[in-house]
């Protein structure tokens, strides 16, 4: 089994290293990502100007390649260049913070992931329910898990996985759930402050949708302590208004 790993929080974060460690138990793994950190760039890619690469030690050992380019040039460089052929399996993450709902179009991990759909690889994100404090350690013994799984049965053409997981301890995980996506915004503010010459900047800022007991949704069965496994199609296409729209007199 050869695994591509890539990431959005770039190679040197502890997140990557922590899923790499896992994931070389089962497989080969090839690490392809950004060389610093990417954190919502969504789906962008690198056309105004060129991409480099680099090895990269950790730990005193070849750890991986360092692109300057986003989490989706990673895939798309580790095919075209890195690789003589395609990986079995693209794994995004582990990333630090959750990227449940409207995430998903915003966030350079679940991208990763997307990327590795468009090219036909069979593909995961996995991202972690916190931005402080983090244990890595579950996180990365089920994505392992679930890779290990994803490889054994397949995924369907163009689908990838989105897993998020809680940022607490084994024992106080009330399970695994199958959900949808949440589809309520996250709802954009943005702060007025003053830089040293007193002129306006903002910072924008955002609030979670209100956690509700429905453990369907990815958001709030996170909220409620379970692990998270939402499918996700690359393709956006709503076949039942296109129906409506071939019918349209224009």
């Amino acid at each position: 089994m050869k695994i591509l790993l890539t990431n959005d929080d770039g190679i040197y974060a502890e997140g990557i290293y922590s899923l790499y460690a896992q994931l070389k138990k089962i497989g080969e793994v090839i690490v392809v990502a950004p060389d610093s950190e990417r954190s919502a760039v969504g789906h962008g890619i690198t056309l105004s100007r060129p991409i480099w690469h680099k090895k990269v030690k950790r730990r005193r050992a070849f750890f991986g390649y360092g692109i300057s380019g986003t989490p989706a040039d990673c895939v798309k460089f580790a095919v075209g260049v890195i690789l003589k052929n395609k990986p079995d399996l693209v794994v995004s993450g582990i990333n630090l913070g959750p990227n449940d709902g409207c995430s998903v179009f915003y966030s350079g991990t679940v991208a990763g992931a997307r990327e590795g759909a468009l090219l036909g690889i069979p593909s995961i994100a996995i991202s972690l329910d916190t931005f402080d404090n983090p244990d890595f350690t579950y996180a990365a013994k089920f994505g392992a898990k679930i890779t290990k799984y994803v490889y054994k049965n397949s995924l369907p053409k163009g689908t990838f996985l989105n897993v998020n997981i809680p940022n607490i301890t084994t024992s106080k995980i009330r399970g695994i759930k199958a959900t949808s996506q949440c589809t309520v915004p996250i709802h954009g503010s943005f702060r007025k402050k003053k830089d040293p010459s007193l002129k306006d900047y903002y910072w924008m800022t955002g609030k979670v949708p209100t956690q509700k007991n429905n453990d369907k949704i990815d958001t709030y069965a996170l909220g409620n302590r379970y692990v998270t496994i939402t499918p996700i199609k690359s393709d956006s296409t709503n076949y039942d208004y296109l129906k409506e729209i071939e019918n349209m007199r224009l």
